[in-house]
């Protein structure tokens, strides 16, 4: 790390930066509130006013520009105009387009203004019009202040980019500071940086190459942009802070068959390694011919604690996308979203987030108002079948009639949109929804449960109900044998293995065939967001043992608190299923214990396991480095621990940033060694 870098780190991390921040008045005119606008000429007009605002703001130092220096401003619509429209349609998540990754090579390879040379006077081109002219005069604003400063080579990089094709890695990572920038602003959130090595490699070797940059000044440019993406991310909304989808995707197979790890790749996770920040989270995608090298590389990461790299198998990945009607060359290029799940890079409205399928909430539910009716396991898993079908049904029925706020900006970066004069809030090529599925190993425990013990073994229904009621007050016996003597997922257990394999199965089996409103299919997954907290606190005891008030497990991971055989046994278990029918995403997530880091051989041992996990099958694959002490010691003396990374469930932030509940949840997830 060079001193520059340094300088730039600490005068971001102490925040100096946001002595620079304007509140604003609130009582400023909003020249976007004017009911005779259409939706996407005010988005455009909202863009602009936003941009306007802003006030360029130059580091000592500065190499990479673009800070933000106002918060979000007010929302489009007022209160009751946003009332009318959830009145009448389905809102998901805030009502912007959300969580999609923009095609920025196709952007990079023309540039703003040739771009705008294309664009006609149809509505939708006007308000493309309207968003690039905002962007560029923020760019020249912010060359002016350049120049001010004696910023010259800043200066001149912002007088050619975005306007025009960048032709230097440093022109390339300025103009997709400003690009990304700019969609926050529209209002648009969660659109990740998508394949950063294969777009941006192209400039980084011309620039090598030509002898322009040194392999030292070039990686001093890529720490830099790294520093810019966690300037301004405590603005972005999210449910958590940290929760910005601001990731990137490294290696992996490329459209025409090779392999796309490269030089920028291992750029990217050593400067990750360097800054230890949380932003961007590093996705790598692997297959079974990774050499044992780049897991270690990527295990170099998850001894600090950053909860990234999150792994991809492009063995499972690539053929269940083609399964789901996605052609191969979108399928070999796919992306990862905020969290975890497989979308294409300007291709896809996919919305991946849509719903949640509650396995566990299910499955206790049935136990509780059928178990005494069911005199074996496949009556009951019948009823549980029914069950799983029904609550899919519903969540495609009361998702209609959805509406989006256009983003003419953003549609800049789809395929088609600018063409077809169709904003991407309506739709791209790919318009499918997925739905997560939480508490599949609980579900799962909970069957193999009442298998050993009610339908083979004596103990009486209406004991274990009564227990479930009491919540095991005065059934300790009962509570120890449920919780720790019976089949858990995690464990290599068939008797438990097999009932989530066919619970995952039968999740894929109820969305199959079923279409959305715009023509999509419906994706099952095996991730959970923010629903393991939401679902676990409508359950009361459950019959895995498992006391009300315990969370669920975050994605696709064993129960909390119960006793595991090793990681080896929790991948055996994790990989049982055919995870190419439930592609949605959602991975294992595994926490160790840092203690496992002590010893030398260590990285090479938790690289094996990863690469066990591929080699099996395994779709997804998450690791966080965790110390309960020191998390412990966070809760009491949060100054004392402000640089403290934890993996969430598909992001990282800063522990102490956190709610109490989500702290405590990771406080309570199993510490594994090796």
């Amino acid at each position: 790390m060079t001193n520059r870098i340094t300088q730039l780190m600490h005068f971001q991390w102490e925040q100096l930066h946001h002595a620079a921040r304007i509140h604003l008045d609130p009582e400023m005119p909003l020249t976007y509130r004017d009911r005779s606008l259409s939706d996407t000429m005010r988005t455009a007009l909202r863009l602009r006013q936003a941009l306007e605002m802003e006030t360029p703001y130059i580091f000592e130092n500065e190499l990479i520009a673009f800070t933000r220096t106002v918060p979000n401003l007010p929302r489009i619509f007022g209160d009751a105009e946003w009332a009318e429209i959830t009145g009448s349609h389905f809102i998901h998540e805030l009502g912007n387009v959300s969580n999609l990754s923009p095609d920025y090579a196709s952007v990079f390879s023309r540039g703003l203004l040739a771009i705008r040379e294309t664009l006609n006077d149809c509505e939708l081109h006007r308000a493309m019009r309207i968003s690039i002219d905002a962007v560029l005069d923020l760019t020249r604003r912010y060359e002016a202040a350049a120049r001010e400063k004696g910023y010259t080579l800043l200066a001149d990089t912002l007088a050619r980019v975005p306007a025009q094709a960048p032709r230097t890695f440093r022109e390339a990572l300025q103009s997709m500071r400003i690009l990304h920038y700019a969609l926050w602003c529209e209002g648009d959130y969660h659109n990740t940086m998508g394949r950063f090595d294969q777009y941006m490699m192209p400039y980084l070797q011309a620039d090598l190459d030509a002898g322009r940059e040194t392999e030292e000044s070039a990686f001093e440019l890529l720490e830099a942009f790294f520093l810019a993406c966690n300037r301004d991310s405590d603005m972005y909304p999210g449910m958590q802070q940290g929760d910005n989808g601001q990731s990137i995707v490294l290696g992996g197979m490329l459209p025409d068959g090779c392999d796309g790890f490269n030089l920028l790749s291992k750029w990217c996770l050593r400067a990750s390694a360097e800054l230890r920040l949380i932003d961007p989270k590093i996705n790598l995608r692997v297959n079974s011919k990774t050499p044992l090298e780049i897991y270690e590389m990527g295990t170099q990461l998850t001894k600090l604690g950053l909860g990234f790299p999150q792994y991809e198998n492009d063995d499972v990945a690539i053929p269940a996308l083609e399964a789901l009607g996605y052609e191969t060359q979108d399928a070999r290029n796919y992306v990862m979203a905020a969290c975890w799940e497989f979308i294409i890079p300007g291709k896809g409205m996919d919305i991946v987030n849509i719903g949640a399928l509650p396995f566990a909430n299910i499955v206790d539910r049935v136990i509780r108002e059928h178990l005494g009716e069911c005199k074996t396991l496949d009556e009951l898993k019948e009823i549980v079948r029914g069950e799983i079908f029904a609550s899919v049904r519903q969540s495609v029925e009361e998702r209609k009639n959805l509406y989006f706020i256009p983003s003419p900006y953003l549609s800049l970066f789809f395929e088609g949109c600018l063409e077809n004069e169709k904003d991407i809030s309506l739709g791209c090529k790919y318009n499918n929804w997925g739905l997560h599925g939480t508490g599949v190993a609980p579900a799962a425990d909970m069957l193999a449960a009442v298998d050993q013990e009610v339908f083979r073994g004596s103990l009486p229904a209406e004991e274990l109900l009564e227990a479930l009621r009491q919540d095991f007050v005065g059934f300790d016996a009962l509570h120890d044998k449920l919780k720790y003597h019976c089949p858990k997922v995690g464990n290599d257990e068939d008797a438990a293995d097999s009932l989530m394999s066919w619970l995952l199965d039968t999740f894929a089996d109820a969305v199959s065939g079923l279409k959305n409103e715009r023509g999509g299919i419906i994706r099952p997954g095996t991730g959970s967001a923010m629903f393991y907290i939401f679902h676990a606190n409508e359950l009361g005891a459950t019959a895995d043992g498992r006391e009300a008030g315990v969370p669920l497990p975050a994605n696709y991971s064993p129960s909390l608190n119960i006793r595991l055989n090793g990681p080896v046994s929790l991948i055996k278990s994790f990989t049982k299923p055919n995870l190419k029918r439930t592609i949605n995403g959602g991975p294992l997530t595994i926490e160790f214990s840092n203690s496992v880091f002590t010893q030398e051989e260590s990285i090479t041992k938790v690289a094996q396991l990863v690469q066990l996990f591929v080699l099996r099958g395994g779709h997804q694959l998450q690791l966080n480095t965790v110390n309960r002490e020191r998390m412990l010691d966070a809760q009491v003396h949060p100054e004392n621990h402000r640089n403290l990374i934890v993996r969430v469930w598909g992001w990282s932030g800063y522990f102490v940033e956190l709610d109490k509940c989500y702290q405590d949840h990771i406080i309570r997830r199993a510490e594994l060694s090796v």
